[in-house]
């Protein structure tokens, strides 16, 4: 196997336990306006084919950037109750500092993004940070990784991708990536099969470091 320069990390599910919170707060804002989102068309509909829950409130049109911004602002309440990082996450990257450089391709927007990492201490470990306003198009979409790409080593062969979702998964691989999958408890039932393995815990990632 190639050595490994670079790791290009997700953030949300993989790093920080985010996700419950952006479900909580769109199911929320939703509700107000007679949908009810369930947990299930939620992983289907944002974690696994990276569209917008709030399609659902086709009928609701006018509104829509509206509602957008309500579960943008109920989001960054529940995040500012104070995020930690994933067990094993801040020794793994400790571990790997130094070994590879790292960097986050995150959907988040940054200040989402600036808001979960205020008391996390993990920048320091990576090199640089991908956040939504990076790019046009979003995971699926492998601009996010192309992205990263062409900021970090530019070899598809000497870079790993870390994901916990399908649609990050998806990202990766069309960016002519390898990707190791954490399936975190919202990403059970999604189509892995197209990932360079999936992993129990992040404690696993340094095995595949030749």
């Amino acid at each position: 196997m190639t050595a490994i320069d670079w790791i290009f990390w997700d953030n949300d599910g993989v790093l920080v336990d985010t996700e419950n919170f952006y479900f909580q707060a769109s199911a929320e804002v939703l509700s107000d306006v007679g949908v009810e989102l369930s947990r299930e068309q939620f992983i289907e509909i944002s974690l696994r084919r990276g569209e917008s829950v709030f399609d659902l409130a086709a009928g609701n049109k006018p509104y829509l950037d509206t509602l957008r911004e309500r579960r943008n602002r109920r989001y960054a309440e529940l995040l500012g109750q104070g995020i930690t990082p994933i067990a094993g996450v801040t020794e793994t990257l400790r571990a790997l500092h130094g070994q590879v450089r790292m960097a986050i391709v995150t959907s988040s927007q940054r200040d989402h993004f600036d808001l979960i990492h205020r008391n996390t201490d993990l920048l320091d470990y990576f090199d640089f940070i991908l956040t939504r306003e990076d790019y046009r198009h979003t995971k699926p979409h492998p601009e996010p990784y192309l992205t990263a790409l062409a900021r970090g080593c530019g070899d598809p062969q000497r870079c790993l991708v870390v994901e916990d979702s399908q649609r990050g998964l998806e990202s990766a691989v069309a960016a002519g990536l390898r990707c190791l999958v954490i399936p975190g408890h919202l990403n059970q039932q999604s189509d892995f099969s197209t990932a360079h393995a999936i992993l129990k815990d992040i404690t696993e990632v340094a095995a595949f470091l030749p």
